[in-house]
């Protein structure tokens, strides 16, 4: 056993600090914008952790799926202890175990039920019986299914308590998707909005406690799917978790984020604590792009002048490498290359084994080393005893197995800066994945491992070693990307691609195959968990397009060689490659075939142009001669075809996906010209250009000063955004009539709600990659920002706590459906107009 094992301190490895100066911890620009949810430690779809709340002591910080994901802060001064990150921990131990836990039994119905259904007493013989947790599939500890959409479900849940069981800090614990009631005993206790939510925490009030008693008890709740995944589970439990009720929280003064980090500024009494959370995604650089490590920067400032006695505490739990609660989990305390690491996952180590959406990862590990301070593996209520009293961490364990979560360990690091006026320093936080994605049946590490080369301590070395020089590189990219929108359309605009970068990253994994190509997969965030959807690659593809095609082809690459391949024989383009991690092939029920013909002609053309060739393009012209031809027969009426706006009901005859299938021809058109046949160019140009004039006659209403364009050629009365004609506008191509653009954008600005445009004329609700496409559209600066101020609205607004929604209600400002998708490249399309404008 090595002797830092076996020392009675905590772990501690002495490293050199490089230099921070006080720009580091300055944004280079203040904002206003509110982030309905802040990034703090991202990397991926599965290393993602968000603070939904305005403070950062408001609550736990979480995944993007809202699983809590705990990390916590204390800063002592003098002796006295300030919370600054998360909130009172909760380390729960079951009374009334939830589904992932053990199969529970209820009774339920599927009709709504007469009389008091809820109240202990009511005659439940005719209801069905049923093991918890109930809903589709998704969800695997579902043992009672419920998949029907636009349908109901009616629990009740009898169990019996002990007087020993109604002690402590006791929590309701419930799941649902979509909306929800939940009652005790007959009494109504909470109620859940119209969305997918898992294991919220209600704290049981002394009135609410009351309503439990010695022997039966039930638990009642009624749950409505409008669509998609269903969910209903709950339970009760008790926070066993330890600190001092006295330890106040600091205040916080000020948060801006940028595109790589987040900055937060709070007093503590007589300091001043600045903390800055930082994911080197550099769009360049795709060793740090895919890198699964962020830093923790931290500085104190004395505010009256004197030297003060400071430490600062961050902790880290197993619950980031868990995908449900109820999973054993085993951390350890290892040295590699000098260096004391603190590492937790769970026992099962399931690598690559759950596809779907809405899941956490429960493979790999989570990693915290001791650079810059000491650490301690060791218990909750240890950790944070010491630290409090005396500033220091207890002796940490060598290892600690945890079979369920209430026995979970807590990672604890500390730099202690002893008497200062100022200083400053930083931690590092990763997470190995081992395997990071399957693709064609073989596994694949990010490309950061560099197939395996490099290990997770390799890039912890290099990432300590170079902090300075890349926190300087991140901010060089918070400068370009902030005055890139600036420039485009004010600060509003600014903010709002500062506070988007990072949310797009994050949805992505990097790595290449066995041949070495380059490949960069989506995963389909709170839709149906897809990867590499194409509908997804071409909204999101703007902010690519701007800053590095080179990944946009990436995105673009699998989807041709699956075709090439002969894996995919349609006439047009694949959906998705499979269901993340897995990209074996398409998994999605029902094809889009215009939708992604269109998409994948249109995004090759406009990478094609910006190389100036059309070398992508060469290797695969007999797949996109043949999606071409395929746009060309389908494209001028389209029939009843799935497109990417599916959820909102898919007519015949839309006339947006016929102007996907005219551009997507006229971008066929224009790789001809780049390569150099000027008969195919004449040919496919001139056959988009009478489509485009067929269109305009089918599609037209109104008179002058009230023409627009319809959602479907047979509907009248009725409007759509037409985002998908933006290309005309990029390329100067022509291919619509002059007129048809500038009397669509002065319609649309008549039918703006409070928060933005809606999608079309059938309901309020939007989605916000479109908008900033049409919004692109706009003649000049002044139209531009009218289009932009709602939108900045609604994320600056919005009561719904979670990474943007894309897909929102423009009355009320409320999620109407999606989160964290990478989609949101889109805002920057305006950008991508004024780039290729100059």
């Amino acid at each position: 056993m090595k002797t830092f094992l076996k020392c009675a301190l905590a772990a501690f490895a002495v490293m050199p600090m490089a230099a921070q100066t006080p720009e580091i911890f300055q944004p280079y620009k203040d904002t206003q914008l509110r982030l309905p949810s802040v990034p703090l430690v991202v990397s991926d779809p599965y290393f993602s952790i968000w603070s939904p709340y305005d403070k950062l002591t408001d609550g736990c910080p979480t995944h993007w799926t809202s699983d809590e994901k705990p990390l916590e802060g204390i800063l002592r001064v003098d002796g006295k202890n300030y919370r600054f990150l998360g909130a009172k921990n909760t380390v729960f131990q079951s009374v009334v175990p939830m589904g992932d836990e053990m199969a529970w039994n209820g009774k339920y119905s599927r009709k709504a039920p007469e009389g008091k259904w809820m109240n202990p007493d009511y005659n439940d013989y005719s209801w069905k019986e049923g093991k918890g947790a109930f809903g589709s599939n998704e969800n695997q500890f579902i043992r009672t299914p419920w998949t029907e959409e636009n349908s109901d479900l009616y629990v009740r849940r009898e169990f019996d308590l002990k007087p020993a069981d109604l002690q402590g800090d006791l929590f309701l614990v419930y799941s649902h998707d979509d909306n929800f009631e939940i009652y005790i005993n007959g009494t109504r206790v909470a109620q859940g909005p119209a969305e997918h939510k898992e294991e919220v925490k209600l704290e049981l009030t002394d009135d609410i406690r009351k309503l439990l008693r010695p022997g039966k008890n039930v638990i009642a709740s009624h749950c409505h799917n409008n669509g998609g995944g269903a969910l209903t589970d709950f339970g009760i439990y008790r926070n066993v978790g330890v600190e001092d009720s006295s330890t106040p929280k600091a205040v916080q003064k000020d948060v801006d984020v940028t595109a790589t980090s987040s900055y937060y500024t709070f007093e503590c009494g007589p300091v001043e604590l600045d903390l800055v959370f930082t994911a080197p995604m550099l769009i360049d650089d795709y060793d740090l792009l895919s890198s699964p490590i962020n830093y923790i920067s931290y500085q104190v400032t004395s505010t009256d002048g004197q030297e003060h006695d400071v430490q600062i505490l961050l902790t880290a739990s197993p619950k980031i490498a868990q995908n449900k609660q109820a999973q054993s989990t085993i951390s350890t305390l290892e040295e590699h290359n000098g260096v004391a690491y603190m590492k937790t996952g769970t026992i099962e180590q399931p690598i690559l084994a759950k596809t779907g959406d809405h899941i956490c990862i429960d493979w790999g590990y989570f990693y915290m080393p001791a650079i810059n301070g000491t650490v301690s593996l060791n218990t909750d209520a240890a950790i944070k005893d010491s630290f409090l009293r005396t500033g220091k961490l207890p002796a940490s364990k060598k290892e600690i197995v945890a079979k369920n979560a209430s026995e979970n360990p807590l990672l604890g690091y500390v730099h202690d800066f002893g008497r200062t006026k100022r200083g400053a320093s930083y931690a590092l936080v990763g997470y190995d994945e081992i395997f990071d994605i399957e693709y064609f049946f073989k596994r694949y590490k990010g490309y950061w491992a560099h197939n395996g080369s490099v290990s997770i301590f390799d890039m912890f070395n290099r990432l300590n070693g170079s902090y300075a020089q890349i926190m300087n590189r991140c901010r060089d990219l918070d400068r370009r990307i902030y005055d890139d929108a600036f420039n485009v359309g004010g600060q509003k605009y600014a903010e709002l691609l500062s506070g988007s970068y990072r949310h797009v990253i994050a949805a992505h994994k990097l790595f290449t195959d066995d041949n070495g190509t380059l490949l960069f997969f989506s995963k389909e965030n709170d839709s149906n968990g897809c990867v590499n959807t194409v509908d997804l690659t071409y909204p999101e593809a703007p902010l690519f397009l701007v800053y590095n095609p080179d990944l946009q082809k990436a995105m673009m690459t699998s989807i041709l060689d699956y075709s090439r391949s002969g894996r995919w024989t349609k006439p047009f383009a694949a959906h998705d490659l499979g269901q993340y991690p897995k990209a074996n092939g398409q998994v999605y029920g029902g094809d889009m075939p215009l939708e992604e013909a269109g998409n994948m002609l249109t995004l090759i053309a406009m990478c094609c142009k910006l190389d100036g060739n059309a070398n992508y393009a060469e290797p695969y012209w007999d797949i996109l001669t043949t999606w071409t031809d395929y746009l060309v027969e389908n494209g001028q009426d389209p029939e009843n075809q799935l497109c990417t706006d599916d959820f909102a009901g898919h007519w015949a005859h839309n006339a947006n996906l016929s102007i996907k299938a005219i551009m997507g021809i006229a971008g066929y058109a224009e790789l001809a010209l780049l390569r150099g046949d000027k008969a195919t160019y004449e040919k496919y140009n001139k056959i988009a250009k009478d489509m485009a004039a067929k269109w305009e006659a089918s599609a037209a209403e109104g008179k002058k000063g009230d023409l627009h364009y319809r959602l479907a050629f047979d509907r009248e009365n009725t409007w759509s955004q037409k985002y998908n004609m933006v290309w005309d506008k990029l390329w100067s191509t022509g291919i619509f009539p002059a007129h048809v653009m500038p009397a669509e954008v002065a319609y649309y600005l008549k039918k703006q709600n409070q928060y933005g445009l809606p999608l079309d004329c059938r309901k309020d609700y939007t989605k916000s990659d479109w908008i900033m496409w049409t919004a692109a559209m706009s003649p000049d600066k002044k139209t531009l920002g009218k289009f932009i101020e709602p939108l900045y609205d609604y994320v600056n607004e919005t009561e719904t706590r979670v990474p943007i929604s894309d897909w929102y209600d423009t009355v009320t400002g409320r999620k109407t459906g999606f989160m964290a998708r990478s989609v949101i490249g889109g805002h920057w399309m305006p950008v991508l107009a004024e780039k290729l404008g100059k």
